[in-house]
């Protein structure tokens, strides 16, 4: 029973040690940000993921919004951006798409390029800049290839509680503290993120303290009950305001 005990202990080990290894083979320097990073999947395939759930997250949200002056404004703003930025140097191909969904106030991106604002957001945005604002935001996630470093730390922490469970009955508390990284690393997204779209906004022509505005507006529409940010795997927008600030500087805004 006690070598029984011992040969899952050393299996368990293996398991966790495979894991880190590919981990830490898949790190590479993200030429866009200048940040090492594990990323599980090459360009041609996030373009590819993103290009297959890009119908399917239409669909939850509504689908397309019916209106072609509104869709074509997005659509122009956001190559503008993307035409004055390293986003143009990518292998990424970009599409924009307005949602119709009049009520959930979100916009994201997927792997590759594909890039959502819903109609409930959209409509409460007071210029251009606000919608370059968002946008900005979201090439970033692109360039920051997040969703890649997110699927590479899934992997990770799902190899890391397959070895535990082997070893030893604590499966349940590294997966845990799997999901607590992965949380916090979410927040450093996003705060990468605004910190592109300053970026990307600036060399378009636009002014970046409306994304500031697009804060304020983030934080009106969340009211008093908002998660609290310890919470949430997006950064209280108080905080994002504060960090926008320092990247407007930084950039000479």
């Amino acid at each position: 029973m006690r070598g029984s005990w011992k040969i899952r202990i050393i299996i368990g080990l293996l398991i966790v040690a495979f894991g880190y290894v590919k981990y830490c083979s898949s790190k590479e320097t993200n030429p866009y940000t200048g940040r090492e990073q594990a990323i599980a999947l090459d360009p041609e395939q996030e373009i590819a993921l993103g290009l297959q759930s890009a119908p399917q997250m239409a669909q939850e949200y509504g689908g397309l919004y019916p209106n072609q002056q509104m869709q074509d404004q997005v659509d122009i703003v956001g190559q503008k951006l993307v035409n004055a930025s390293v986003a143009k140097e990518s292998p990424y191909k970009y599409d924009f798409h307005l949602l119709a969904d009049p009520n959930t106030i979100n916009a994201f991106a997927l792997p590759g390029g594909q890039v959502f604002i819903t109609y409930a957001l959209y409509s409460r945005l007071e210029n251009e800049d606000q919608l370059a604002g968002v946008l900005g935001h979201e090439i970033g996630h692109v360039l920051g290839r997040h969703s890649s470093e997110r699927i590479a730390e899934t992997e990770l922490w799902q190899t890391i509680s397959q070895g535990a469970n082997v070893g030893a009955d604590m499966g349940n508390l590294v997966a845990g503290i799997g999901q607590n990284t992965l949380l916090t690393n979410g927040r450093g997204d996003e705060l990468e993120s605004d910190d592109l779209g300053v970026k990307f906004m600036m060399q378009a022509g636009y002014d970046p303290y409306e994304m500031i505005d697009v804060m304020e507006i983030l934080k009106a529409a969340a009211g008093p009950s908002r998660v609290p940010e310890f919470q949430s795997t997006h950064p209280d927008p108080d905080n994002r305001i504060e960090k926008i600030r320092e990247s407007i500087k930084k950039y000479g805004g």
